[in-house]
């Protein structure tokens, strides 16, 4: 390792503290990603050991399992994981226990779909407000139901016990989705919350659209500890006029900051408004640069109490993610499509093998069917990387040559027809 290298790598080698005590080894922050891998009924399989132990081995400070949802009636897409019961404990504790090695921290994303639910999965969604999905994937969602204080509360618990049984199976953390869409961000946006009681209405009160949020944070808390960490995973906006603004998004921020959340996760986007890959993710990646980096530097600017926040999304060379942290735009490099083709990543980075200005190239996925590309483009790129994951799961490297029709097929073989709706875009990162 030369002297330039080491000097390119010393901020993300750096390990940093939470607020609950935690210390996380490095910078790499290995973001969520829909691994599409569990059973008919929900649960984990040895894959998900599989898989993760090589990411653990690879070098990552922090590896954030795809969702886990906290109702199993209540899925976002086909081939979620649930956590309701101890039922399968002893398959999530395998996985944490993988997950784990290396001094890794393996943190569980809770969540609930709300609205955002397709209906080739469940026809009978439940939703802060009633009112369909719009825009252009509005009729593959069915019309949700209004919530009631009852249940707002019960999802609630259900987060809070979902957090403590993932304590119990052995990971080391918990995020709780708040972005993207779902449950807590439709609770926070003005175009999906109409409610007039508590739990509508402005942000300028705990009584308002943040209240949920800010219940299930207190709940998950309660049920998990003072020293084990808590993470949120937050829009910077909803990229829709009248919805979730980034001022709003501070707002919340410092709010959750104040009770002392241990992370914020920088993200952004709805299925109504996403952030879709393409099937050009090079090229996508080149126009973007890296994602919410303005919105991030604001963050970094309030009384965060130790907060630490993780920016997600566009990181491509080493230097760019270097000079992220020592500007101090954000704490940790949140990186996730990468990873799938380089599990090790983080570790040939901090090693030298990676030069600094070494530019990580997303591959081109197409099935040379321009019909189909056009059709499927979004979920041909999530169905790819899923295969993907599924081939590290059985002990098998990645191959990037695999090509679009391939992953089509598998997404169908696995999932059926509700494998090709619309999805909202979890490897965009």
């Amino acid at each position: 390792m030369t002297d330039q290298d080491t000097t390119s790598t010393a901020q993300l080698a750096q390990p940093i503290d939470l607020p609950c005590g935690s210390r996380i080894k490095n910078r790499f922050f290995k973001s969520a990603m829909h691994e599409a891998m569990a059973t008919r009924d929900h649960a984990p399989t040895e894959r998900f050991a599989t898989l993760y132990r090589r990411w653990a081995e690879g070098g990552a400070g922090v590896l954030m399992t795809g969702n886990v949802m906290v109702d199993d009636t209540q899925l976002g897409e086909p081939g979620n994981v649930a956590l309701e019961d101890d039922h399968n404990l002893a398959v999530f504790r395998s996985w944490a226990e993988a997950a784990t090695v290396n001094d890794t921290h393996c943190w569980v994303q809770l969540n609930h779909p709300g609205r955002q639910s397709p209906a080739t999965i469940n026809p009978r969604p439940w939703a802060p407000s009633a009112g369909r999905l719009e825009g252009e994937y509005g009729k593959f969602f069915a019309e949700p139901r209004e919530l009631g204080r009852e249940q707002i509360h019960d999802i609630e618990h259900r987060f809070a016990h979902a957090a403590r049984l993932a304590k119990q199976a052995g990971f080391t953390g918990v995020q709780l989705h708040g972005a993207h869409g779902y449950l807590i961000n439709q609770f926070l946006s003005p175009l999906d919350n109409h409610r007039t009681d508590e739990y509508g209405g402005s942000l300028d009160r705990d009584a308002d659209r943040m209240r949920s949020l800010v219940e299930t944070y207190q709940a998950v808390r309660e049920a998990v500890g003072p020293s084990f960490p808590v993470a949120v995973k937050l829009n910077s906006s909803d990229g829709q006029p009248g919805g979730f603004s980034e001022d709003e998004s501070l707002q919340v921020i410092q709010h959750l900051a104040d009770l002392g959340l241990d992370l914020i996760e920088i993200s952004g986007g709805t299925l109504e408004k996403p952030t879709f890959a393409t099937t050009t993710g090079d090229k996508e990646d080149r126009a973007r640069g890296v994602y919410f980096s303005d919105f991030a530097t604001r963050v970094k600017q309030l009384d965060l109490h130790g907060t630490v926040v993780c920016l997600t999304g566009g990181f491509r060379t080493p230097a760019d993610m270097e000079d992220a942290i020592e500007q101090g735009v954000t704490d940790m490099i949140g990186i996730a499509r990468p990873l799938v083709l380089q599990p090790d990543m983080p570790q040939r980075i901090l090693d030298g093998d990676i030069a600094p200005n070494d530019r990580f190239k997303l591959p081109w996925i197409t099935t040379n069917v321009k019909m189909l590309d056009k059709a499927f483009n979004a979920v041909l790129v999530i169905s790819w990387f899923e295969l993907q994951m599924n081939r590290i799961g059985t002990g098998k490297d990645p191959n990037p040559k695999i090509g679009g029709m391939r992953a089509l097929l598998f997404a169908f073989t696995q999932h059926g027809p509700a494998a090709l709706t619309p999805r909202r875009r979890k490897n965009h990162n």
